[in-house]
């Protein structure tokens, strides 16, 4: 960003800052529960660009005091020490101003969401609902790294331990900005336990990653949900459910359908039902009305074949890949156990990357 419009954009958001102060400070507002939550963060937001901005005065006052010392002082060693603090000074400066510029950045408004994650298998077969399976378990381990809650909303088995499907919720501060690069293509390069001559077989499965949406952020009319029940599919024995507690939900306006068997109560898997039908739906409003995010979903996952990648889980090297930003840990239990964050990393600082060329 040119410096002068930063520095505009740094005394904008300074302004604005003393403007929701003296808003904080009116009492119509306290007795406003919402108006006092909403001011109170774009408080907390504006505050590090307004002490930003009151830094660096004080670091111009004293670059131009250091200065004038280098010209005025004949000792060789105080001119040492303007120098050292010129440089020191210009220093904390250019760091300030990178700090501003991130922080002024048109944010994603959904960063601070929680997630759904959908993981379904692509292509391999069982191997590749078994490595679904996996791809839960990560996500499991990640959230509990970060101290976040997860939660499994809905999944179907598949006959030798994976899954045709998983649905989970992730709820932790952040929890999108962090998880969203998730989205696409996942290949493993493994021998399959169903491989009785040894050889290494590549299998995909796809994950979607979705904003969880709030009730303000969707109405959804009664009349507008087709609700049925039935009996949830899974193993038989003694855990067979007797009573129909499975839901499924079909937003008759859109034609999405949502359904969740996981609970044996149907209250409950009706509560998380619609969870996911608010996630959907949030989505799906958010593709109407931004025509740049149109086949979202869809260019989120792609088809599932195993071309379309963008990680690849490499058993016989032990290395995991991310394609997009050409970075490989020759780490693989610990990314099996939810040490992903060297990745999330990667693709936030290239996100901002790309958004900084775009500004």
């Amino acid at each position: 960003m040119n410096p002068d419009k930063l520095q505009a954009k740094l005394q904008e958001a300074a302004a604005r800052f003393q403007e929701v102060e003296t808003q904080l400070g009116d009492p119509s507002v306290a007795t406003n529960p919402s108006e006092l939550e909403r001011l109170g963060r774009l408080h907390a937001e504006l505050e590090p660009l307004h002490l930003t901005l009151q830094r660096l005065k004080q670091i111009d006052s004293q670059l131009a005091d250091a200065r004038e010392m280098e010209h005025a002082e004949s000792d060789a060693e105080l001119i040492a020490m303007a120098r050292e603090e010129i440089n020191a000074l210009s220093a904390e400066r250019e760091q300030r101003l990178a700090d501003a510029q991130k922080r002024l950045l048109p944010k994603d408004p959904n960063d601070e969401r929680n997630v759904i994650i959908e993981i379904r298998p692509g292509t391999g077969g069982e191997e590749a609902s078994l490595f679904a399976g996996d791809l839960f378990k990560i996500y499991s381990r990640y959230a509990e790294r970060r101290g976040w809650k997860y939660e499994l909303l809905d999944a179907e088995p598949s006959d030798m331990g994976g899954y045709k499907y998983i649905t989970m919720s992730v709820q932790g501060h952040g929890a999108f900005s962090q998880l969203k690069h998730e989205s696409g293509v996942h290949r493993v390069q493994r021998v399959p336990v169903t491989e009785s001559g040894g050889r290494i077989h590549t299998s995909a499965a796809t994950v979607a990653v979705l904003p969880e949406a709030e009730e303000v952020d969707v109405q959804i009319s009664p009349e507008d949900l087709e609700i049925d029940s039935f009996r949830s599919s899974g193993p038989g024995g003694q855990h067979m459910q007797k009573t129909e507690s499975a839901v499924r939900i079909v937003h008759k306006p859109t034609g999405i359908t949502v359904s969740c068997q996981d609970e044996r109560s149907q209250q409950q898997n009706r509560e998380r039902a619609m969870r996911l039908l608010r996630a959907k739906l949030y989505e799906h409003y958010q593709q109407v009305q931004a025509s740049e995010r149109d086949q979202l979903r869809r260019g989120q996952i792609g088809s599932g074949d195993r071309s379309e990648k963008i990680r690849t889980y490499n058993f016989p090297d032990r290395r995991v890949t991310d394609h997009r930003v050409n970075v490989t840990l020759h780490n693989l239990e610990g990314v099996f156990d939810g040490d992903i964050q060297p990745f999330l990393d990667a693709l936030i600082a290239d996100e901002y990357s790309k958004r900084l060329e775009e500004v």
